[in-house]
């Protein structure tokens, strides 16, 4: 299968090839080279739940990691 590069460096990837693979509208794309050849991959779904989960540790609840982090202030 082959696609023209638009002038905007935009390529249409071929209903066939996106159907088989799953792409969607709005999926993101990385593109990598490799060997000098273009490698397009589906990008892993950024979960941002996932990226923060477990950050404040096991036993600590939020009030205490906030007092935790916040520099106490005397008057």
């Amino acid at each position: 299968m082959k696609a023209i590069v638009s002038e905007k460096g935009q390529v249409t990837i071929p209903k066939k090839l996106r159907d088989e693979l799953g792409i969607k509208p709005g999926q993101v794309l990385d593109f990598v080279r490799e060997d000098g050849r273009l490698v397009i991959e589906k990008a892993p779904a950024d979960d941002p739940i996932a990226r923060i989960w477990g950050i404040l540790g096991e036993g600590r609840s939020t009030d205490e990691y906030m007092a935790f982090i916040r520099p106490s202030v005397e008057e």
